[in-house]
């Protein structure tokens, strides 16, 4: 008796501290240098891991409740609740936890521009110092919703798998190309007459003015709105008008704005 005991005693402590190491490993994904470092990204919940899956993309690791693994993937490590929030990096965790390899397109900026340039066909947007992540995660899932696939963005924008970001886009993250690249890079080599929309308080009202159905679509900083060295290269200055008689908001939350300008190109097709 004394000696199984002793066996089970070993085998738990065996178990913890492999459990102590993935914990650590899970929360030092929340820091954007382990994130680099490592090439994965949290992701948490069954429907973000879920969409995440059904894209194509391979986790290297899942840990999920009883509830999860029996409705969903197989091969997964099984942990309790209690696991699972010392695991999670939220405060109220949705049955499964996903580690997923960062995109080899969003770690090599000499790769993306090969693989993913502007389309002479359709929409893209960019990102100019966005820093917000729940403002981050909003405009992928915006940008999913309208049928925008490729978002380019700064290197000032906040990091896309950030797992507050992730968390954020509710699954879009999984079906949108993020690419960090330097703008002046990017506008250079783009056809000369390639339309660059940008949205400012002196520019022309959106609803008046005519809209191809190819082009980036620029927007900017939260506080600070485009900066001027991206401004310099957009051909077309937009203006989202307020209808309010006397005192309003000063500007629009960039999220709400990118919707309202994203909604009024698609409305014209």
């Amino acid at each position: 008796m004394a000696k199984k005991l002793y066996l089970c005693t070993e085998l738990t402590q065996f178990i913890e501290m492999i459990s102590k190491n993935q914990i650590k490993f899970v929360h030092q994904l929340e820091q954007k240098k382990y994130r680099k470092q490592e090439g994965f990204f949290i992701a948490e919940g069954h429907k973000v891991v879920g969409d995440l899956i059904k894209s194509g993309f391979v986790p290297k690791q899942i840990f999920a409740t009883t509830e999860w693994i029996d409705n969903n993937y197989p091969n997964v490590i099984e942990v309790t609740n209690d696991e699972l929030t010392r695991l999670s990096l939220q405060q109220h965790p949705q049955q499964v936890i996903g580690i997923f390899q960062i995109p080899e397109e969003s770690q090599n900026p000499d790769l993306q521009l090969l693989s993913i340039k502007p389309s002479t066909s359709s929409l893209s947007l960019f990102l100019d110092n966005v820093q917000d992540p729940g403002n981050l995660g909003t405009i992928i899932r915006i940008a999913d919703w309208f049928g925008i696939d490729t978002i380019y963005c700064s290197d000032g924008t906040v990091d896309a798998w950030n797992p507050k970001v992730v968390q954020a886009t509710m699954g879009s993250i999984a079906r949108v190309h993020i690419i960090y690249i330097d703008p002046i890079k990017l506008f250079n080599i783009l056809p000369e007459d390639y339309p660059i929309y940008g949205t400012f308080l002196d520019g022309e009202n959106i609803y008046t003015q005519q809209l191809s159905q190819y082009g980036i679509i620029v927007m900017g900083n939260e506080g600070n709105g485009i900066s001027d060295a991206v401004r310099a290269r957009v051909t077309h200055k937009l203006l989202i008008p307020d209808f309010h008689q006397g005192d309003t908001a000063d500007s629009l939350n960039v999220a709400i704005a990118t919707a309202i300008t994203c909604s009024e190109f698609r409305r014209r097709l």
